[in-house]
C-alpha cells in the first residue's frame, strides 16, 4: 500500500467536500433537477428489454451481498491460497472501509432516491447519497491496483478498474436507483476513506502486524522477507521504525 504525505488532511478535506456535494444535491434546488433530468435521459432513450437485464446483472455483482462474497473470496485466496497475509489484511481494509464509509455519508446527508415509478427496482432501501455499488467498486479497483501497482499490469489494472466504476455507476443511473451526483460523490466518498487507510496503514497496522500470531501461520515472516529483499535489489524506500513509516531508510543502491 503506497505512503500518501498529508492522508489526513486530504482525507478530511475530500469527505468535506463529498457531504458539500451531497447536502446541495439533497436539499437545495441547485443540483437536483439537473440530476432528474440526466436519469431521465438515460432511461428515456437508452432502455430496452435486453439491456435492462443486462445493467440489472452488473448492478447486481457490486450489490452487497456479492461485495461481501467477493471480499471473502479475494482474501480468503491471497491470505490460504497464495499466503500473503500483509496483501489479504490490506485488501480487506482497503475494501471494507471505502466501501461502508458511504453508510456515514448516507445517515448525514439523508438524500431520498428517485422516484420509483421510473426505477427498475423499486424496493431498493436506504438513503441515495452515496451509492454503495458504486464506492464498493472504486474500493475493490483501488485495492486490485495497489496489489499490482510494482508489476507490469499495473496499467491494465488501472484502465479495467476505471471502466468498472463507470460501468456499475452508468446501471444505478440506468436501473433509476441513483441520481448522477450519488455515483460522483461515492468516488469522492470512498477515496477520501481510502487515503484514511493508507495513512492508518503505515501509522499503526503495518508495524503491528507481527504481534498477530495467528498471522505468522500463513507466512508473514516469509512474505516479508521476499519483500525487502525485492525492495532491497532496486534501492527503494521501506518503513523504518518510526511512527507511521515516515521516517524511511534506503536499502540498496
Amino acid at each position: 500500500m503506497p505512503y500518501v504525505r498529508h492522508w489526513l488532511r486530504n482525507s478530511v478535506l475530500l469527505f468535506a467536500v463529498a457531504l458539500v456535494l451531497g447536502l446541495l444535491a439533497a436539499h437545495t434546488s441547485l443540483i437536483q433537477p439537473h440530476d432528474l433530468s440526466l436519469d431521465r435521459t438515460i432511461q428515456t432513450n437508452l432502455r430496452t428489454g435486453w439491456l435492462n437485464e443486462v445493467m440489472k446483472g452488473v448492478s447486481y455483482l457490486a450489490s452487497p451481498t456479492a461485495g461481501v462474497i467477493v471480499l471473502v473470496v479475494w482474501t480468503g485466496w491471497l491470505l490460504f491460497l497464495r499466503r500473503r497475509p500483509t496483501q489479504a489484511v490490506a485488501t480487506f481494509l482497503v475494501v471494507a472501509i471505502g466501501w461502508n464509509s458511504t453508510q456515514v455519508a448516507k445517515a448525514i446527508v439523508a438524500r431520498h432516491r428517485p422516484p420509483t415509478k421510473f426505477s427498475l427496482d423499486p424496493q431498493i432501501g436506504s438513503n441515495s447519497f452515496p451509492s454503495g455499488h458504486t464506492a464498493f467498486t472504486v474500493a475493490a479497483a483501488v485495492a486490485a491496483y495497489f496489489l499490482f501497482r510494482e508489476s507490469r499490469h499495473r496499467r491494465t489494472v488501472a484502465v479495467c478498474g476505471v471502466l468498472a466504476v463507470l460501468l456499475v455507476a452508468f446501471s444505478r443511473l440506468y436501473i433509476g436507483a441513483h441520481y448522477p451526483t450519488d455515483t460522483l460523490g461515492a468516488v469522492l466518498v470512498a477515496g477520501s476513506a481510502i487515503l484514511f487507510v493508507t495513512g492508518v496503514w503505515h501509522a499503526w497496522v503495518l508495524p503491528n502486524l507481527d504481534r498477530l500470531p495467528l498471522l505468522d501461520r500463513f507466512g508473514l515472516a516469509e512474505e516479508r522477507a521476499e519483500a525487502q529483499a525485492a525492495q532491497g535489489g532496486h534501492g527503494t524506500a521501506v518503513p523504518g521504525p518510526g511512527r507511521g513509516g515516515r521516517h524511511r531508510r534506503r536499502v540498496g543502491r
